[in-house]
This record gives C-alpha cells, structure tokens and sequence, in this order.
C-alpha cells in the first residue's frame, strides 16, 4: 500500500502544465534559447519526479528551490524570483514557468532572461546554479490587461538543465495575490 502511494504520488509530481502555442513563436537571442529549454522540457519532466529519479535515468541530481515573493496594485503585478540548487550537482542553466491567472498587457516589458509563452505565460532562464551557493534573483514588474481585485500566481520548473530533481515541491508553488500593494510570499 505505502508503495503505491508513493508511486502515486510521484505521477502526480510528474504532471506539466502544457500551455496553448509556441514558446518560441518570434523569440530571438536568449529568448530563443528559453523557448527551446522549456519546449524541450515537457516531454523530460515525467523522469525528473520522484525520489532517487537520476539513479534510476543515470542523470545527475539536483534540488532546485524557487521562492519569492508577489505583489498586485492598480493593475500592475511585481514578482521577485529567487531560484537556488541545494545539490548536490551543478545547474548549466534552468527555466522557470510562471503563469498568470490573468492575462499580462500586450506591451509588458520583461527582463532580458525572460520571454511570453502565452497571454498568461513567462519563461525565465535562471543562468547557472551551482550547488549550495546563494540564489539568482529575477525582478519582474508587469502590466496587467485590466485591474483585477486579486491574481493567482504559479511558479514551476520548465527545464531542469538535464538534471533529475527528487524533491519538486520546493519548485512548484501557487500563490494568491490580492490586490493590496502587499509581498505574497511563495
């Protein structure tokens, strides 16, 4: 009984959150490079999830983290992104899925590292994450279509750097966001 919920559980870790269109539709430079990187993704993350997935697919391990924090006002919605690597093996570089529950504005300017997948979509490439040294941080501060009274947030590892990640419940998180000015944390 204890073994099938365990494997129940790690199918359900393995589960990716497919969105409509191409990534890469119109990316250039490292935004292509995100498009490609979380494309790639969809079809690795079922071998990534579940404890001692990198013995079993012969890849090395890696603990991804992302934490942060959000805040929603007057139609505008900030996210502060940290993304860390517990180890034991290094990142070469990840993507971070982050999806909106309401559509961003058509101009909404996005870091460098980052590119749209979709009206509700953001892909960010967190560079290199070497074991147990600090976290990248990403600030990003976007427009929203309207002025909503609240947002819900999620935040998930697209691409994992070819790495497997047995513990992916500090890289996937879903937070509400009303529409106070004040930091959700995540």
């Amino acid at each position: 009984m204890r073994r099938s919920l365990f494997a129940a559980s790690a199918a359900m870790a393995a589960v990716v959150l497919v969105t409509g269109g191409s990534a890469s539709a119109g990316a250039t430079g490292d935004g292509a490079r995100v498009a490609e990187q979380a494309e790639g993704a969809e079809g690795a993350e079922g071998v990534e999830a579940g404890a001692g997935a990198g013995a079993r697919t012969g890849m090395a391990e890696a603990d991804l983290a992302h934490h942060g924090h959000a805040s929603l006002w007057e139609g505008r919605i900030a996210v502060w992104l940290e993304s860390g690597n517990s180890g034991p093996a290094e990142v070469s570089d990840a993507t971070v899925r982050l999806t909106f529950s309401v559509p961003l504005a058509g101009d909404a300017e996005l870091p460098s590292v980052c590119l749209r997948g979709g009206d509700r979509v953001v892909l960010c490439r967190t560079g290199r994450l070497r074991a147990s040294v600090g976290a990248s941080g990403i600030p990003l501060d976007l427009k929203l279509a309207g002025s909503p009274a609240e947002a819900v947030v999620g935040v998930a590892t697209a691409w994992s750097g070819g790495t497997a990640d047995p513990n992916r419940g500090n890289d996937d998180h879903t937070v509400l966001v009303p529409a106070t000015g004040d930091g959700y944390i995540f």
